[in-house]
């Protein structure tokens, strides 16, 4: 078997790429969740916040902010993996169905194009102010936060590196 093929089938650079995927689970009823971020050194607090999110549907579409967004984001000394290496690792989970890259500061038009039936982002945010919560109300969908995980970040995780 190769494992390789298989991980990388569930990386899409495009919308145009997942679009049959998407259009598939949504024929099946699939419950699709999605969330976004950079993911840019993958740590415990991101798998267990994913892990969570992947429990709240039958599908995980995760939007990943390419290299050109995290610096705009960041800045100019991130991402420290580049966008390939951050969509192998989030694809090779066993939870997560898709990974799309969006190069746009804030994922309202991915969010517009999955159209998924459950949001999730971090506990830092209030759920009305998630982008894209609008869009998943519309639809009659759920938008949820999930606590993190204390003492992992990426940001923590590079300084600790710097020592």
């Amino acid at each position: 078997m190769d494992y390789l093929s298989l991980i990388e089938k569930k990386i899409a650079y495009t919308t145009k790429e997942a679009e049959n995927t998407l259009s598939m689970w949504r024929f099946k009823n699939d419950k699709i969740v999605f969330t976004n971020g950079c993911f840019d050194i993958l740590h415990k607090g991101h798998i267990e916040y994913l892990a969570k999110a992947a429990s709240l549907g039958t599908k995980l579409v995760i939007g990943l902010n390419t290299d050109a967004s995290v610096k705009r984001l960041k800045g100019d000394s991130r991402p420290v993996n580049d966008e390939n290496a951050r969509a192998l690792l989030l694809a090779s989970l066993v939870f997560v169905d898709e990974v799309i890259f969006f190069d746009t500061d804030t994922p309202r038009d991915l969010i517009d194009f999955v159209q998924p039936d459950v949001l999730v982002k971090g506990g830092d945010y209030k759920p009305e102010e998630i982008v894209g919560h609008d869009i998943v109300k519309a639809k009659g969908g759920e938008v949820i936060t999930i606590d993190f995980i204390e003492g992992y970040s990426t940001t923590a995780t590079i300084e600790k590196m710097k020592k």
